[in-house]
């Protein structure tokens, strides 16, 4: 199976660029994570997948990441949601299942979420749910908090490359889709959750409280004690392209 690729034109003149594998359904969707692009090593893997097993595919990079247009530091976590439910709508047919690392776990979660009828199955990497919140504003430091008052913007260090451009609209917008303070989280499709142990950006509590919160009975955590916040080692690799077979027929 050859790999297509292409931009879908956004209503505000923004383009997302995608690569799509046509193949046997459910399609398998790549929700990346913050900052990161669709070019990355489990992104890849899947696609590698896809080809030699004739499954259907679609990889996409969010406004501001890769190469889609705009810029990065005027995303929010509504934009990003809204962008991976118009490629589910312009660039897949029936039924999907969501694969989403890091943040791209709390997009699939909000994507699943208002889709109900199209999501079959998530397959989750160290998901990130409210990270804006739970994870990103008790660690900014107190010249951060003065930088995002003066300026609204902050650079956060970062161990994979240079600093993220961390905005007050990002985080302000990060709490209204805040989906670990209810009760429960309304998904019932199958669900698999990888999680390393040693991730210094998502506490595998943080990601295992997500687990507990999702209404479904049929949800497995994946505790990889030894792994990263990437899982992108050749084992890692082995057991998420497992557990998306696992959930897709």
């Amino acid at each position: 199976m050859s790999e297509t690729s292409g931009f879908l034109e956004r209503p505000d003149g923004e383009r997302l660029a995608w690569r799509k594998v046509d193949g046997r359904g459910p399609a398998v969707v790549w929700l990346g994570g913050f900052k990161s692009d669709m070019t990355g090593t489990k992104a890849q893997a899947l696609a590698d997948w896809a080809r030699a097993t004739g499954r259907a595919y679609l990889r996409f990079d969010y406004f501001g990441h890769g190469e889609s247009s705009g810029a990065f530091a005027r995303g929010t976590i509504t934009r990003w949601r809204e962008d991976a439910l118009a490629v589910l709508d312009a660039l897949t047919e029936g039924e999907v299942v969501l694969v989403g690392s890091s943040m791209g776990g709390w997009i699939a979660c909000l994507a699943a979420m208002a889709a109900p009828a199209r999501v079959k199955a998530l397959v989750l990497i160290a998901p990130a749910p409210d990270f804006t919140e739970k994870l990103m504003r008790p660690e900014i430091p107190p010249e951060g908090l003065a930088d995002l008052a003066r300026d609204g913007v902050w650079l956060r260090p970062s161990e994979y490359g240079e600093p993220y451009p961390i905005t007050q609209s990002l985080l302000e917008d990060g709490a209204r889709w805040s989906i670990l303070e209810a009760q429960e989280v309304p998904i019932e499709v199958p669900v698999r959750v990888l999680q390393g142990g040693e991730d210094p950006d998502v506490p595998w509590a943080h990601a295992l409280q997500l687990a507990q919160a999702i209404k479904g009975s049929d949800v497995v955590f994946t505790l990889v004690k030894d792994g990263d916040h990437r899982l992108s080692r050749p084992q890692d690799i082995a057991r998420l392209i497992a557990a998306v077979e696992e959930v897709v027929p």
